[in-house]
C-alpha cells in the first residue's frame, strides 16, 4: 500500500469501454459473475462464449497486466467459514486521519479501507477468524484507541438484502433498470470446517493462473489432486460456504470511478419492504441493514458503482421515489487506503494478535 492512500479525483484516469474492444467487454462481463467450475474452467468458458481458450487467456493476462482484473478466486462466505466480520465507521481527530488510516489498514484482516466524505470520514471492513484471541469488538476499541479516533462505530450487517457486484462492461444498461432475483436458498448450518476444507479454502482464494488446468497446478500446493480440489470447491459452491467462482474487478480501472454509499433513514417496520425493493435494482451492488446510533441515523445501507455521480445520483433517486424514503445522504470515496481480498486461515493475523494481545 502507497502510505496516504490512492485519492479517487474525478482527472484519474482509469479504463473506459471505449479503451476496451468488445470481447474484452463480453469477457469481463461473464467472469465477475460466474467462472465454470470444471477442471478445465478456461477452456469451458471459452466454448460458452465462442473465444478460442487460447486468445481468451491472453486477454485475461493482458487485463490483469492493465489492473482492470484484481483476483480470479473462490469468493467465500466469511460467516459460513466461522470468521466473524463487520463495517466500521471512525471520525478521526483533527490531523490524525493518515495515523489512523495506515493503523488499520495494518491489520491483516482489514481488507476495505476508504476516506468518505462525511464527519464519520474513515470507513473499512474488518473479519477476525474462529480462533481469534481478542474478539471483533476488542480488536474495533483497540483500534480505534491506536488510531486516537475521536468516535469508532461498529455497523455489522443485521440483516442482508443484497451482496453483488454487477458492472455493465458491456454497456448500454439503465443503471436504475431492476433484475429478477431468485429466492435465496435456505443454507444447512455452519459448522467448523476440517483441515481438509482449510487447505481447500487456503488453494481456492489463490488467484486463478491463466494455464489449461490451472486447478491442478493449485490443488499442487495443498496437497490435492485437480479432481479433489473440484470435489471439495463443488461441496462449498452447493452449500454456500463458497459464494461463487469469480473475476474481482477492479472497479475503476474499469471505468467506473464512482462508489457512493447510499445510507437512509428509515423505520424499523420499513426495512424489510424498503431493503427487498433496492436489493431489485441492477446498480446496488450491496444493500443491508446496519445499526443505528444517536450520532448515526441511517439504518439502510446500498452501495452504487458508476461511471460518474450523476449514475450513482439516478439509482438514488429511483430508490427514493419507489421507496417513498426522503431521508438519505450519499458518501462518496474520496481515497484508497486500502483494498484486498480476506486472505482466509492466514498466519498474519495470529501474528498481529500475538504482538497486540498486551494492549487489549
Amino acid at each position: 500500500m502507497r502510505r496516504g492512500g490512492l485519492r479517487l479525483t474525478p482527472g484519474t484516469r482509469a479504463v473506459t469501454l471505449q479503451d476496451m474492444d468488445d470481447d474484452d467487454r463480453r469477457l469481463l462481463d461473464r467472469l465477475q459473475n460466474e467462472l465454470p467450475l470444471t477442471e478445465r474452467p478456461w477452456a469451458s468458458l471459452a466454448a460458452e462464449i465462442a473465444m478460442p481458450e487460447d486468445e481468451m487467456l491472453e486477454r485475461i493476462t493482458k487485463l490483469r497486466a492493465e489492473g482492470v482484473v484484481r483476483q480470479i478466486s473462490g469468493i467465500f462466505d466469511t460467516r459460513r467459514l466461522g470468521y466473524r466480520s463487520c463495517l466500521v465507521a471512525a471520525r478521526s481527530s483533527e490531523g490524525k486521519q493518515q495515523l489512523a488510516a495506515d493503523v488499520f489498514s495494518a491489520h491483516p484482516g482489514v481488507t476495505h479501507n476508504y476516506e468518505r466524505e462525511h464527519q464519520f470520514d474513515l470507513w473499512f471492513t474488518l473479519a477476525v477468524p474462529p480462533d481469534t484471541k481478542i474478539g471483533l469488538d476488542e480488536t474495533i476499541d483497540l483500534l480505534g484507541r491506536m488510531g486516537g479516533v475521536e468516535s469508532i462505530r461498529p455497523l455489522p450487517a443485521l440483516r442482508f438484502f443484497k451482496i453483488g457486484v454487477d458492472l455493465d462492461m458491456v454497456g448500454g444498461r439503465d443503471p436504475a433498470a431492476k433484475k429478477v432475483r431468485t429466492a435465496p436458498v435456505e443454507q444447512p448450518p455452519s459448522r467448523p470446517p476440517t483441515e481438509r476444507e482449510i487447505r481447500a479454502v487456503r488453494a481456492l482464494q489463490i488467484d486463478m493462473p491463466a494455464v489449461p488446468e490451472p486447478l491442478a497446478v493449485l490443488g499442487e500446493q495443498q496437497g490435492f489432486t485437480a479432481t479433489e480440489l473440484l470435489e471439495i470447491a463443488q461441496e462449498m459452491l452447493a452449500d454456500g460456504r463458497m459464494r461463487r467462482f469469480a473475476a474481482v474487478l477492479n472497479h475503476r480501472k474499469a471505468g467506473f470511478l464512482q462508489n457512493g454509499m447510499g445510507v437512509w433513514i428509515v423505520d424499523e417496520d420499513k426495512v424489510q419492504e424498503a431493503g427487498s425493493i433496492m436489493a431489485s435494482y441492477r446498480g446496488v451492488s450491496h444493500c443491508y441493514e446496519r445499526p443505528i446510533y444517536p450520532d448515526w441515523p441511517y439504518r439502510l445501507f446500498s452501495m452504487t458503482h458508476g461511471r460518474d455521480k450523476e449514475e450513482c445520483e439516478a439509482v438514488l433517486a429511483a430508490l427514493s421515489e419507489e421507496t417513498g424514503l426522503k431521508e438519505y445522504t450519499v458518501l462518496y470515496s474520496i481515497r484508497e487506503f486500502k483494498k484486498t481480498r480476506l486472505k482466509y486461515f492466514d498466519d498474519a493475523m495470529t501474528a498481529w494478535e500475538d504482538a497486540h494481545l498486551s494492549l487489549v
